[in-house]
């Protein structure tokens, strides 16, 4: 008995691909339970049908040749258990999901699935300070540059600052804590992000304590180091900020600038201008995959959440 496959026919012989691609194209913006509520079909129906038009979608467009990588990890459920997902930063979309951690291993599978000569045609890896990922990138990538993601790193002195801010509110007592209580997000937000009323808080808070005030203009300058076009100029800002920590009796920014010290080559290479690259690509991308996930409740279905990540800066089809 020979069963005839007809071209115009889902994966489900129950569904034509075009009503497939419709449905894929709603599930863009909208959630599974709400086009079965429309379509008046199962739930798990539209998810498989949207699984075959976002296979479609990455069937067209080939496996990349990326010149220039983001490696970043996300968290799919509580207790540390994280996925690696790897972006072209200059065709500006996700390429890879997968590991079962963040391990050197897992990161071994993206080189490994990439094969040896698009590896080492890759010319700039841009990532956080995690050093699986470094080691498994010049292990398979030797050729390429590391640069240190600059959201990372000033995410570590937002840290930094909250640790002062945490210190300051134990040292003090009664009214004195009153100018520092609930002002985390005032203090950590840029100046030029704030409202008016946050503008005013915080106008308060530096005046009435000096530390902050030291640490949250430390904070707010040292944005300038990706200023640079030159290494050596880098360089110097660098020490000079770190000279300006002495006798400030500011201990994390001291522990954070021995961090800086310790990964300056991967911070450098920025000022290299073949290494200028959009750096909050990866961030965003970060944001829309937590929206993704939000949206969903969480989902369970692993090979869903890949299609979806790695579809959702695609074009519909």
């Amino acid at each position: 008995m020979k069963q005839e496959r007809l071209p115009w026919l889902a994966d489900s012989p129950f569904y034509t691909k075009r009503f497939a691609f419709f449905v894929g194209r709603r599930c863009r913006t909208a959630t599974i339970s709400d086009v079965a509520r429309e379509s008046h079909l199962d739930w798990r129906a539209i998810k498989e049908l949207d699984k075959q038009y976002m296979r479609e979608q990455l069937r067209r467009i080939g496996t990349p040749g990326p010149k220039a990588i983001g490696i970043d990890e996300i968290s799919i459920r509580k207790g540390h258990t994280y996925r690696i997902v790897v972006s072209d930063l200059i065709r500006r979309r996700p390429i890879w999901f997968g590991g079962e951690d963040r391990s050197e291993a897992s990161m071994a599978q993206f080189y490994d699935w990439l094969g040896d000569k698009k590896s080492r045609s890759i010319r700039l890896a841009v990532m956080d300070m995690w050093k699986p990922f470094r080691n498994a990138t010049r292990a398979r990538a030797p050729q390429a540059a590391i640069l240190f993601d600059k959201f990372h790193i000033m995410r570590h002195l937002g840290e930094a600052l909250d640790k002062v801010r945490k210190s300051e509110y134990a040292r003090l007592s009664g009214k004195d804590r009153r100018y520092i209580k609930g002002q985390k997000y005032t203090l950590l937000s840029r100046h030029e992000n704030l409202t008016l009323e946050g503008r005013q808080s915080l106008k308060t808070l530096l005046a009435a304590n000096k530390r902050l005030h030291t640490a949250y203009l430390l904070k707010e300058s040292f944005g300038q180091l990706w200023d640079y076009e030159r290494e050596g100029w880098a360089r110097r800002f660098f020490e000079n900020w770190r000279a300006s920590l002495k006798w400030q009796r500011l201990e994390p920014y001291e522990k954070f600038a021995q961090m800086i010290d310790r990964h300056w080559d991967g911070i450098a290479a920025y000022c290299k201008p073949e290494n200028k690259v959009s750096l909050g690509f990866v961030e965003g991308l970060n944001n829309k995959i937590r929206v993704i996930q939000r949206r969903a409740y969480g989902l369970r279905d692993q090979e869903y959440l890949r299609l979806k990540i790695l579809t959702c800066m695609l074009p519909a089809i």
